[in-house]
């Protein structure tokens, strides 16, 4: 059986470069001061660093991702990111959490976190109601297999999948935040692309949205 994912060991992956890192960095001005929330090997902080120049602070609970980004020099200290945040009120400009709200155990303590820590938060992650998803639910009667990435459903750090529609219900119930700008990670079907803009709860695969306090 395939090694599952929630132990979250980097020590084989000290580097990659994902869809999303690109769309998140566009919406950084330069400068900012930014911290990455589950920073997992430190890929998406150098990124912001080297291309917007920002001043990066990170939270890992990974011993190995940990470990990854001190010996690269960045600023990361071991801890969750869905408790109370070791900073003080308005510390940073952006907060960052990639891929990883719906695989944490308080989603909404970390967003009222991130909501309470910085001015402006980019929260990205896999959107469940993905067209493929419903399309396997619906033939096949289980779990889809398409956004746990060759695991398991018991084996996944997956633990609370969501849709476009499901965030938007959480930041609503969190409250204080409005969605400033959506970005979304293309898949490289014209067609499926095409449809996303029009149905981005169909046909987006990676979805990133970028908040403010109201």
């Amino acid at each position: 059986m395939r090694n599952d994912n929630r132990n979250y060991d980097y020590s084989q992956l000290p580097s990659e470069k994902r869809g999303e890192y690109e769309k998140v960095t566009d919406l950084l001005s330069p400068g900012n001061t930014v911290l990455d929330l589950a920073c997992g090997n430190g890929r998406l902080m150098e990124m912001m660093i080297e291309e917007k120049q920002c001043d990066c602070k990170g939270i890992e609970i990974s011993p190995s991702g940990v470990e990854i980004c001190q010996q690269k020099g960045l600023q990361v200290i071991r801890g969750r990111v869905d408790e109370t945040l070791p900073y003080a009120d308005n510390e940073f400009d952006v907060a960052v959490c990639n891929v990883t709200i719906q695989m944490v155990m308080y989603p909404e303590t970390l967003l009222s976190e991130m909501k309470r820590v910085a001015r402006r938060q980019i929260i990205s992650f896999p959107n469940f109601a993905y067209f493929l998803n419903r399309i396997d639910m619906m033939i096949n009667g289980r779990m889809p297999k398409k956004m746990l990435f060759g695991y398991h459903w018991y084996n996944t750090g997956h633990i609370h999948q969501l849709s476009l529609r499901d965030f938007e219900e959480l930041l609503e119930n969190v409250g204080g935040l409005h969605i400033a700008r959506k970005r979304y990670v293309p898949i490289g079907f014209k067609i499926i692309d095409s449809l996303g803009n029009v149905f981005p709860g169909w046909f987006r695969k990676t979805i990133i949205i970028e908040t403010v306090k109201d």
